[in-house]
């Protein structure tokens, strides 16, 4: 079972979602969001994020950190103070040796709702019904949930595949030593000798040429 720690970042709201998974299912384990009061310098908030990020590693232990790209469309102000909230979200997993991967949106909506122009709402829904939760979770919440569960998706299909690999492998070795040990029933299997083998024929070969006595 690997637990999943999402975060959807904002300079105002971050939303995060814990989730366990074993590559197939996925369990709701908490959900939140982390308020940084506009009124507060810039600075302030991203120690608040900081702080509350550092917290929630330490409670629930996550395996890995799933957080989406930046979407581009976003105008140039709102996308550096965006980036700086990502910093400190990567920094927080890089402290704590966890691995990080990224997401474009648009797959994660894809993953999630199986479109990737969903509406906030529809990844709601979504969330809602794949997690079986009781209430509709905020948007950055749901947010959060729906990395996560993108993630999810994505390494347990990527173990799948490595798992099909490895047995088709094994199941070839497997087919040739059956081969081989038919054919050495058969007697029809290359003969290997062994150096000792290989050392008393030589022997036996000298011991021909050597000259008789008497």
């Amino acid at each position: 079972m690997k637990r999943v720690l999402g975060i959807d970042c904002g300079s105002v709201i971050t939303g995060y979602g814990v989730i366990d998974t074993d590559g197939r299912a996925c369990r709701m384990v908490t959900w939140g969001v982390i308020i940084a009061r506009t009124g507060d310098a810039f600075p302030d908030r991203l120690k608040k994020i900081s702080d509350k990020l550092s917290e929630i590693i330490q409670t629930y232990s996550p395996h890995d950190v799933a957080v989406e790209d930046i979407f581009y469309s976003v105008n140039a102000k709102s996308a550096l103070k965006l980036g700086q909230v990502r910093g400190v979200a990567l920094l927080k997993a890089a402290d704590a040796g966890l691995p990080v991967h990224e997401y474009a949106p648009l797959l994660v909506k894809s993953s999630v709702v199986g479109y990737g122009r969903a509406e906030k709402s529809q990844v709601q829904q979504m969330v809602k019904l794949m997690l079986g939760l009781d209430e509709l979770p905020p948007e950055d919440a749901a947010d959060a949930l729906a990395v996560a569960i993108c993630h999810a998706n994505h390494s347990g299909a990527l173990g799948r595949l490595q798992q099909a690999v490895a047995k088709e492998k094994s199941g070839k070795r497997s087919e040739g030593l059956l081969a081989e040990a038919r054919q050495s029933i058969k007697g029809k299997a290359p003969v290997r000798r062994t150096a000792a083998s290989r050392l008393r024929k030589g022997e036996a070969i000298d011991a021909l040429r050597r000259p008789t006595v008497g």
